[in-house]
C-alpha cells in the first residue's frame, strides 16, 4: 500500500509539471516526516549526500563530458562520413548510416540523449533532403540512439551496478550481444521501409572515398578501442575508462583535429555541468526516497507478496518487465533505476534471477521507455531536431520499438543471450 501511494504521488506531481528530481524529494521528505519514529531530516541530508558521492557514479559526468566533446570537436562528423562511405550505397543507406554511427558513438558516450544530439543535428536534415519524412528521420534517429545505453559503456548500467552492487564490467560485457543484435535488426527494418517507400541510396560505393574517410576518422575510431579495450582487459575500471574517454576526446579535438578552441571548450564544460546537475540531483533525491522505502520495509513486503503468489521465475520476470515498462513511460531512466532496483532486488534474489541478467533487462526496458510518451526523453529530443510531432513520430516508430521489445523478450527468456560472454570475465 505504501508503494502504491508513493508511485501515485510521484506520477501525480510529474503530471502537473513538477521537475522529477523535485517530485522525488518532496515524496521522500513527506514519507520520512510522516513516518513515526523513523529517520530524521538529518538522516535525509546524509542520504542526499552519500547517494550522489559513490565512486562508480563519477563515470556519469565524465561520459557526459566525453559525449559533448565529441559533438563539438568534429569527431562525430568524421564518424558519420566514414560509415556513410561504407554502407551509404544500400537503398535506405542513410538511415542505416544513422544506426551504424549510433552503435559506434554508443561505445564512447554511454548516453542516448548525447547520441541524438551528436548524430541527429547532422543526419536528420540530410535525411529530409534525401526524401525521408520528418517522422521517419526522427524515429530512426531516436530508436538507434537508445543503443547507446545497451552497448557498453552505459550510464544506466553504471547506476544499476552501483545500486545492485554487481560488477559493472560484467554488465558491460552482457550488453554487447543484445546491443549488436538490436542494431542489426534496426537496420533490417530500415531496409524494408526503404523498399516500401522507395528511399534513395546515399551515395555510390567508392573505395578511394572509403579510404579517405577512414584516414580522417581513424582517431575517432580509436576512441572506443582505447576505452573498451582498457575496461575489458582490466587495465582500467569503468570510472577510469570514462576519464580516459574525456582525455582522448580532448587530445583528438585540440591537437589532432584542431576543432576545439577555448571558447568551445568552455561551452562544452558548462553544458556538461548542467546535464550532470540534472542527473546527480535525481540520484541524490532518489537515495533519500530509497531511505524512506527501506525504512518502511517496502522491498521486503513486495518480495513476500509476490513470492506468496508465485515463485515461478518466468512469471516473476514478466511481472518485472511490465512494471519497468510502465514506469519507463513516466520516469527518467536514472530515476527509474534508483527507485525500482532497491525495491525489487530482494525479489530478484529470492527467485534465483541472475542480477547481471536482470540488469540487462532493466536497461532494455529503459531503452523502450525512452521511446514511449509522455516522458520519452530521447524521442522528444529527436522530434525537436526534426521538427516533427511526437505522436505522429511515435506511430512511425512502432516497428523500431518492436525490435527493442523483441530483444527484451529474447534476453528475458533466453538468459544466455546476455550472459554467454560474461563467463570469460573474472
Amino acid at each position: 500500500m505504501i508503494l502504491l501511494f508513493t508511485m501515485v504521488a510521484l506520477i501525480g506531481l510529474i503530471l502537473i509539471n513538477v521537475p522529477i528530481a523535485v517530485a522525488i524529494g518532496i515524496v521522500a521528505l513527506a514519507g520520512l516526516t510522516l513516518t513515526p519514529g523513523g529517520a530524521t531530516l538529518y538522516d535525509m541530508a546524509i542520504a542526499l549526500y552519500s547517494g550522489a558521492t559513490s565512486f562508480p557514479l563519477i563515470a556519469i559526468p565524465l561520459f557526459i563530458l566525453a559525449g559533448n566533446l565529441m559533438n563539438t570537436s568534429g569527431i562525430s562528423v568524421r564518424l558519420i562520413n566514414f560509415v556513410t562511405s561504407l554502407i551509404g550505397f544500400v537503398r535506405g543507406g542513410l538511415g542505416m548510416v544513422n544506426i551504424g554511427v549510433s552503435m559506434v558513438f554508443a561505445e564512447i558516450s554511454g548516453s542516448a540523449v548525447a547520441d541524438v544530439a551528436a548524430t541527429g543535428t547532422v543526419l536528420i536534415p540530410e535525411m529530409k533532403k534525401r526524401g525521408y519524412s520528418r517522422t521517419l528521420a526522427a524515429a530512426i534517429t531516436s530508436s538507434s540512439a537508445s543503443l547507446a545505453i545497451i552497448i557498453p559503456p552505459s550510464i544506466p548500467m553504471i547506476l544499476y551496478g552501483a545500486i545492485a552492487e554487481v560488477s559493472v564490467l560484467k554488465l558491460f560485457v552482457a550488453g554487447v550481444v543484445p546491443g549488436v543484435m538490436g542494431g542489426a535488426l534496426l537496420m533490417a527494418v530500415t531496409f524494408v521501409l526503404a523498399l516500401r517507400y522507395d528511399l534513395p541510396r546515399a551515395e555510390g560505393f567508392d573505395l578511394c572515398h572509403v579510404w579517405r574517410s577512414f584516414k580522417e576518422a581513424i582517431w575517432a575510431l580509436m576512441m572506443p578501442v582505447i576505452i573498451l579495450g582498457g575496461i575489458f582487459s582490466g587495465i582500467v575500471t569503468a570510472t577510469e575508462g570514462a576519464g580516459l574517454a574525456v582525455l582522448a576526446a580532448l587530445i583528438i579535438g585540440i591537437f589532432i583535429y584542431r576543432d576545439l578552441d577555448v571558447s568551445r571548450l568552455r561551452k562544452v564544460m558548462l553544458e556538461g555541468v548542467n546535464q550532470t546537475g540534472v542527473v546527480m540531483l535525481l540520484v541524490a533525491t532518489s537515495a533519500a526516497l530509497g531511505l524512506f522505502l527501506t525504512q518502511a520495509q517496502v522491498p521486503q513486503q513486495l518480495a513476500q507478496q509476490i513470492t506468496e503468489m508465485t515463485t515461478n521465475p518466468l512469471i516473476v520476470l514478466a511481472l518485472l518487465n511490465l512494471l519497468l515498462l510502465v514506469l519507463g513511460m513516466f520516469l527518467h531512466g536514472a530515476a527509474a533505476i534508483i527507485l525500482v532496483v532497491p525495491v525489487v532486488m530482494p525479489l530478484v534474489n529470492a527467485v534465483g534471477i541472475d542480477p547481471i541478467h536482470f540488469g540487462i533487462m532493466v536497461t532494455l526496458n529503459l531503452a523502450i521507455g525512452q521511446q514511449t510518451p509522455p516522458v520519452a526523453s530521447v524521442l522528444i529530443t529527436s522530434c525537436s531536431i526534426a521538427k516533427s510531432g511526437i505522436w505522429e513520430t511515435s506511430r512511425t516508430n512502432l516497428p523500431f520499438i518492436g525490435v527493442l521489445a523483441f530483444i527484451l523478450l529474447l534476453v528475458t527468456y533466453v538468459p544466455q543471450v546476455s550472459l554467454a560472454l560474461t563467463g570469460y570475465i573474472q
